[in-house]
């Protein structure tokens, strides 16, 4: 078995110390780096070459927003778990637009930490529904007017069928419930979101709900 590879960055010495220790004991998960500041970052990827890097948001050179953003500009870019004390905050929403794969509150059992870490790294986002409809409605008040009309100026790219996929993951539809529900096999429906990200330029699903909502495909339907 090969092993997750896992950069923790965070200001708090004793957060990244329970967070090496809870990682530390998964005989999949390896702890290659710490950082106690984003600038940091940058530098121990290129030498650790990490599958996960665990992010604080807050920090006192370069924040967690910043070292996402430029992390995620890479070809070779890890997948990126936002840490936070909130549950719904603007920072962490823009980490989620900038490529973050999900969030974790710092207070997280343990276990699901470690499930976090294990879902993110098999390529899936580590966002529940109900935790992004609370990010959504927080997101002041919605999208403007703006951001609105780009978003649906680039979900107009998108056929039919891409398009009900894209509103399926919105509302936080698994790949299994999509296929059921638009009536096609579970592997056509991971073409269509390959097909989804590639078309709208995005890293993961969560930026499929977060664009589908900015276009008010999401509105009438039951959504996250």
């Amino acid at each position: 078995m090969t092993a997750i590879k896992v950069l923790l960055v965070d200001d708090d010495p004793l957060v990244r110390a329970g967070l090496s220790f809870m990682l530390g004991g998964a005989e999949d998960i390896e702890i290659v780096g710490e950082a106690a500041d984003g600038a940091e970052v940058d530098a121990l990827v290129d030498r650790t070459r990490p599958d996960v890097v665990l992010m604080d948001i807050r920090m006192p050179s370069v924040d967690g927003l910043t070292a996402t953003e430029a992390l995620r500009r890479r070809e070779d870019a890890p997948q990126v778990v936002v840490l936070t004390t909130f549950h719904a905050d603007d920072q962490v929403l823009r980490a989620l637009r900038a490529g973050a794969a999900g969030f974790v509150l710092k207070d997280t059992p343990p276990a699901e930490i470690v499930a976090a870490v294990r879902r993110v790294a098999a390529g899936d986002p580590v966002l529940s529904p109900a935790v992004t409809r609370q990010l959504m409605a927080h997101a002041a008040g919605g999208p403007g007017d703006t951001r609105r009309a780009r978003a649906r100026d680039r979900v107009a790219a998108l056929n039919d069928r891409e398009r009900e996929v894209a509103v399926a993951v919105g509302r936080g539809l698994a790949n299994a419930e999509i296929a059921a529900e638009l009536y096609m096999s579970v592997a056509t429906v991971k073409t269509h979101v390959s097909r989804i990200l590639a078309k709208l330029d995005l890293n993961n699903r969560v930026q499929i709900a977060l664009l589908a909502h900015d276009a008010g495909l999401l509105e009438g339907t039951d959504s996250l």
